[in-house]
């Protein structure tokens, strides 16, 4: 009987029978793995709401038939409590979830994502962060944990230093004004993603509403789909513009 303990994050979640749910996790050691949660929706279960989307808890989990497992224990890591008090945070988290859903990886490990998924966690439980920027900084993060980073510092097409004036995710980044093609993008939503990618983060995410902000969240939304070959609702709910298409 193969047994499984590991720190994890619940992605979502739905229900199974009359009593039980099944859990979709995103464990640091073992990668996605889905849970059959017995009896939790009964008022007397042990498990009660420990494994609800969001939580960030800490498994222990028994092999069943094909790829799912069965839930022994599960333990808070962090209650998490300011991210499930505001509605921008939870649809924040939602967004990021929802992306790390969708990496077609079951039951192959990378710590860095988890790694990545429980920072933003903690993140938007930290009251001192703005959530608007967290789902758009961790899709570029996740871009460049994989190798996909988009080209913020010259043309990506013909390699011109600027101006630079259009983002496109098909292309991997910013064009210059004779490149163009995408999305316009102003200074201010270009300063802010180099901001992101280049290590003032903590700083950004302090800031209500920094200028660019609207094309940052857009632009991210539709990298990560790029990235994905898919629309991603939660992830494109934080994206509030729709910024008009340059000429191609």
């Amino acid at each position: 009987m193969r047994e499984l303990q590991d720190d994890a994050v619940v992605l979502r979640t739905y229900k199974s029978g009359e009593s039980d749910r099944i859990a979709v996790l995103w464990t640091r050691q073992h990668g996605k793995v889905r849970v059959l949660a017995r009896g939790i929706r009964k008022t007397t279960s042990k498990l009660g709401g420990t494994l609800e989307p969001l939580a960030y808890v800490n498994v222990h989990l028994v092999k069943s038939r094909g790829d799912l497992y069965i839930a022994r224990q599960v333990q808070h890591r962090e209650r998490l409590t300011t991210l499930r008090s505001s509605y921008a945070r939870i649809n924040a988290g939602y967004a990021v979830v929802e992306v790390v859903d969708a990496i077609p990886s079951d039951d192959v490990a990378d710590e860095g994502i988890f790694d990545l998924l429980a920072r933003v966690l903690l993140t938007l439980d930290n009251p001192e962060f703005e959530p608007s920027l967290v789902p758009a900084s961790f899709f570029f993060r996740l871009l460049a944990h994989d190798g996909s980073e988009p080209v913020v510092d010259c043309c990506v097409n013909c390699g011109r230093e600027g101006p630079l004036v259009a983002f496109d995710a098909q292309v991997g980044g910013t064009l210059c004004s004779e490149c163009r093609s995408g999305y316009s993008i102003s200074p201010e939503a270009l300063a802010l993603v180099r901001r992101i990618l280049g290590g003032d983060l903590g700083a950004v995410l302090k800031e209500a509403s920094p200028p660019g902000t609207g094309e940052v969240m857009t632009l991210a939304s539709d990298s990560i789909e790029q990235h994905f070959g898919r629309r991603l609702r939660a992830a494109r709910s934080t994206a509030p513009l729709s910024p008009l298409p340059t000429d191609r």
